[in-house]
């Protein structure tokens, strides 16, 4: 360290190190540990004076004075300094709180999976020995300051950082056990853990869990709402479930702040979704990129801490890679940084993190370009201190410098933010940690330079940092030289003239000035000394950094999104070919007239008055599209297969609205569809009906008020036929268990529905309790008669109906049967010969089905065909000459029936959703193209909208490229290109996995 130090100053730091080291030896001491020594029971009292000291963000105090003892704030401000006080000078310096980091695993150890997996036997029940839970990934009674550890190396990241506490964890599991609060010092373990249990933490990944279930998304959040059902029932019944430490572990925890960690801004509005359901606040530990979707984040009343890991620039130089990232992924680059400056302007609280940054030397940075980015320097800093600390209620121990608070505070150079500031020291539980020592004492100034022999005089300039300080020689020709300062060991070197040989000398700093030997430009030995002659007088000449040129939100994020939500308005469709699906039949050269929402008017020359007018001469107007069995718009797995029975599970809780299936599908007249869990297991997850409200959220996708599905599945599938000879343990392995497996799940049910009050509330049987009450219907994946005509048998003995049998490409033989049943039909035109149950399968199904008085939808199951159902439908005319008007209603009136809707859409009837689709040709012709779709008089398709799009995408993508290209350029870090992925599930889908589609500029995801 390089300083002029009085002899006063000289003793002052000799007595700081003497006794930071003998009060570190006894701060180390405890009442309970034996002392291996002399003991010394003398208080470390220490007195920083003449700092500005920032004691909470907006909260400065200029040439004022902070003293600590034990550890412990004593005062802050302009008191008298305690006489047994060791004072330190920090004139020019700044102090400020440590850093809070409220998510962090610091010394914890990563839990490892034990082999398993997809691939793996299956595993039923949990592996966890000891009186604990039925769940393996549920791991309430895990308590994080048991297991932790101080770790001294990754102390230090932290601390150079700036952070001096942090809530750990360890991050494993759904339920993860309850976090601790420790300081970063180098000490013991006791003395460090400041709060034993200061959280209790949530994901929704089941980690290292071998246990099958869950396996799927909707599966986690099953778990969780179970969870909190069993746990509130043992609290009442502790009796009847015996010691379950999981349970307990879980209800002594819900005082504790409820941390939840989230891999996206769909999940964090799931997690926060569940916690309403049983009166929790989550704190959201966010993933980056909630900025999305702001209006949401606030919807939601929660606290969020938000990462830092910023995406790097993606290496686009070679086009053919350029070409295969999606448009989403490069705007993600370009906004992911203003994800804190859209918080603070939506006044959500938050604090920052720095997990996730693979290099925690990045985490100053990064806040810069936060505040680069549009974050306000107050709230980065409250953000980091105060408002962390308030957020896992530890205010009253760190976050802002206060007595009676820990002795955490950062000095520093200059203001925190500055990319200049040295951080010269990190003081934790009133213990010193040096981050740098170069720079304390500022030497920059300008100092006359005097050689002997020969008394030659130089002036010279110190400027650059305190830290780093750069050395001019002052003469006509202004001359740079190097300069290097260790300690009190000084290295100078210049030349006197431009290109000519360099003084070279080296000394000592000495008390009031510098001195030593060196040798001259000849080579002659001489002796120097230096003295001060002014302070350096900083000329600040940088300019100040211009707001970054971004480009707009779109929503849904993806290239087809909207800049801004579409609203509804009024609208007259003039002069169209009206396909009414009612007993109007097909009406020519008519008007339709939308109003609200709704279909208001229907005839000739129909007055517009305000409405918008929309030309449909030469055209067609028909319902929308309802696709019966569809998998769109699903995060993170459609089957929960793990199970024979997994009623309990909802795709509700995970509809995905950014899919872009969903506009694909639009651009193919589908308004709503029905999404269902996959033919897995015999007793799947609840289905949902969602219109396709595009750029809306997912409650607000969700056919409000439409009656709750439910999917069952019979054969290859459900008995694990084609799943691998591994896959020989889950019963059902016959389709004789598949019989026995209902029969036993109602049976379950309807004893349940007996039990009187106290019962513990099982959300599997609920789901099956609603069947049986006719409140929830059967859609159910289906292909053998005999199999068909089972299912039938088992709802006839329990008194409920099928509603639906989907596929089912053996219906033509047993259509009389569902007939009398009444089941309706949802099926293929022409799918058969994929597996060895589809072998009678019949391109004349629908027709045969429909003639003996089945209700019949053609369906897709892929989200490919979806978008061209109409198709699908017009199929049954050539193999059953069935009339066009029949044939449209495959898929619009008659899946609305199957779906309890029509009488809210499927035909164009007064009064009924204005779900309208404007064809330019014969909507069954394969030339027809989608022209316009409206899902509730809202235009969330228009093919003329859709080309401004692709130039739109284009040209946004080219400036990305470019933006990113540039930033290659001047050395930024890049990330590989990589070829974005889509989830796209079918029935079958198993993993809960990414199925991999290719983009390119006019087909964005």
């Amino acid at each position: 360290m390089s300083n002029f130090f009085s002899p006063r100053k000289r003793l002052s730091h000799l007595c700081l190190l003497l006794s930071g080291l003998l009060a570190g030896s006894y701060a180390s001491a405890q009442e309970t540990f034996p002392v291996n020594g002399i003991a010394d029971p003398r208080e470390g009292c220490y007195a920083f004076v003449k700092a500005t000291i920032v004691k909470s963000a907006g909260n400065v105090l200029n040439n004022a004075s902070l003293v600590i003892r034990n550890g412990r704030i004593v005062s802050v401000g302009n008191g008298p300094v305690p006489k047994d006080a060791v004072v330190i000078d920090c004139e020019g310096k700044y102090i400020y709180p440590s850093f809070v980091d409220a998510y962090s695993d610091y010394g914890t150890q990563p839990a490892k999976k034990a082999g398993g997996g997809y691939r793996g036997d299956p595993q039923f029940l949990s592996a966890t020995k000891g009186a604990f839970g039925w769940n393996q990934a549920v791991k309430s009674e895990i308590n994080a300051a048991s297991v932790f550890q101080v770790d001294g190396t990754a102390a230090e990241s932290l601390r150079n950082a700036g952070f001096g506490t942090v809530l750990s964890h360890q991050q494993d599991g759904i339920a993860r056990g309850t976090g601790v609060l420790v300081t970063l010092a180098d000490d013991r373990e006791n003395k460090v853990l400041i709060k034993e249990k200061a959280s209790a933490q949530f994901s929704f990944d089941k980690g290292s869990s071998t246990q099958n279930y869950p396996s799927s998304l909707m599966g986690s959040i099953a778990v969780l709402r179970q969870t909190f059902l069993d746990a509130q029932w043992y609290q009442s019944h502790p009796a009847k479930e015996g010691t379950n430490l999981t349970l307990q572990a879980w209800n002594d925890s819900r005082a504790l702040p409820q941390i939840f960690d989230v891999q996206d801004k769909w999940d964090a509005l799931r997690a926060d979704k569940v916690g309403d359901e049983f009166g929790v606040q989550y704190i959201i530990k966010a993933s980056g990129n909630e900025y999305q979707r702001i209006p949401e984040m606030v919807a939601t009343k929660a606290s969020f801490i938000l990462p830092l890991n910023f995406p790097q620039p993606i290496d686009v130089e070679d086009p053919n890679d350029a070409r295969f990232v999606a448009l989403s992924d490069m705007k993600h680059w370009e906004l992911a940084p203003t994800e804190a400056a859209a918080f603070e302007k939506a006044n959500i609280p938050f604090c920052l993190t720095a997990t996730g940054l693979k290099d925690l030397k990045q985490f100053l940075g990064a806040v810069r370009k936060s505040i680069e980015y549009g974050l306000s320097e107050q709230k980065a800093l409250d953000a980091l201190t105060l408002s962390a600390a308030r957020i896992i209620k530890a205010d009253d121990l760190v976050g802002s410098l206060e007595p009676g608070k820990l002795a955490n505070f950062l000095v520093t150079s200059g203001t925190i933010f500055n990319e200049n500031t040295v951080l010269f020291q990190n003081w934790v539980q009133g213990k010193k940690y040096i981050i740098k020592d170069e720079g304390w004492k500022d030497v920059r100034g300008t100092y006359t330079l005097t050689l002997t022999p020969g008394n030659t005089k130089y002036t010279l300039l110190l400027k650059g940092t305190a830290a780093t300080p750069t050395l001019s020689l002052l003469q006509q020709d202004t001359l740079t030289g190097s300069i290097t300062i260790n300690d009190k060991l000084i290295k100078i070197a210049f030349p006197l003239k431009k290109g000519g040989a360099q003084l070279r000398l080296s000394g000592v700093a000495g008390t009031s000035e510098w001195s030593g030997t060196g040798l001259d430009t000849a080579g002659k030995w001489v002796k120097w000394n230096a003295s001060f002659s002014a302070a350096y007088t900083r000329q600040d000449t940088a300019k100040s950094k211009s707001a970054p040129q971004l480009g707009n939100m779109y929503y849904p994020f993806n290239g087809y999104g909207w800049e801004a939500l579409p609203k509804q308005q009024d609208i007259l469709i003039k002069n169209a070919t009206v396909w009414t699906n009612e007993k109007e039949g097909k009406l020519e050269n008519t008007d339709v007239l939308v109003r609200n929402g709704k279909i208001a008017q229907i005839g000739k020359n129909l007055p517009a008055g305000n409405a918008r007018l929309i030309d449909g001469t030469g055209k067609h107007l028909t319902p929308g599209i309802i696709d019966e069995h569809s998998h769109i718009a699903i995060s993170k797995g459609v089957n929960e297969g793990t199970q024979s029975v997994t009623s309990e599970v909802r795709i509700a809780d995970v509809v995905n609205p950014d899919d872009v299936n969903i506009y694909r599908q639009l651009s193919g007249g589908v308004t709503a569809s029905h999404l269902l869990h996959g033919s897995a297991n015999t007793i799947g997850g609840q289905s949902q009906l969602i219109k396709l409200r595009w750029g809306a959220d997912a409650e607000e996708l969700k056919f409000a008020g439409s009656d709750p599905f439910i999917k069952f599945a019979l054969g290859e599938n459900v008995k694990q036929s084609n799943w691998g000879e591994r896959q020989r343990e889950r019963f059902p392995q016959t389709r004789m268990g598949v019989e026995q497996v209902l029969t036993d799940a109602f049976t379950r049910a309807r004893d349940y529905e007996k039990e009187g009050a106290g019962k513990r509330r099982d959300l599997e049987l609920d789901a099956l309790v609603e069947i049986l009450n006719s409140k929830r219907f059967i859609t159910c994946h289906s292909y053998v008669q005999s199999e068909i005509n089972m299912l039938m048998h088992v709802a006839d003995t329990f008194h409920f109906k099928i509603n639906t049998f989907t596929h089912i490409l053996e219906g033509y033989k047993v259509a009389d049967k569902m007939k009398q049943h009444g089941a309706g039909a949802g099926t293929f035109a022409d799918w058969w010969a994929y597996k060895m149950e589809v072998q009678d399968a019949i391109p004349y199904n629908a027709t045969i089905m429909q003639r003996v008085g089945v209700n019949v939808a053609i369906n897709s199951d892929d989200a490919e065909m979806a978008r061209r159902l109409n198709q699908e439908a017009a199929k049954s005319i050539k193999y059953g000459d069935m009339t066009e008007e029949e044939a449209l209603k495959l898929v619009t009136i008659n899946p609305a029936k199957l779906l309890h809707v029509a009488e809210r859409t499927g035909s164009i009837k007064t009064g009924k959703d204005a779900d309208l689709v404007l064809w330019n040709d014969n909507p069954l012709s394969i030339y027809a193209k989608a022209e316009k779709t409206l899902v509730d008089g809202i235009v969330y398709f228009d093919r003329e909208k859709d080309l401004e799009l692709r130039q739109r995408i284009s040209a946004e993508r080219n400036r990305l490229v470019l933006k990113m290209l540039s930033e290659k350029k001047k050395g930024t870090p890049t990330q590989k290109a990589a070829a974005s992925r889509e989830e796209m599930y079918h029935c079958e889908d198993l993993q809960a996995g990414h199925q991999q589609r290719l983009t390119d500029g006019n087909n964005e995801l």
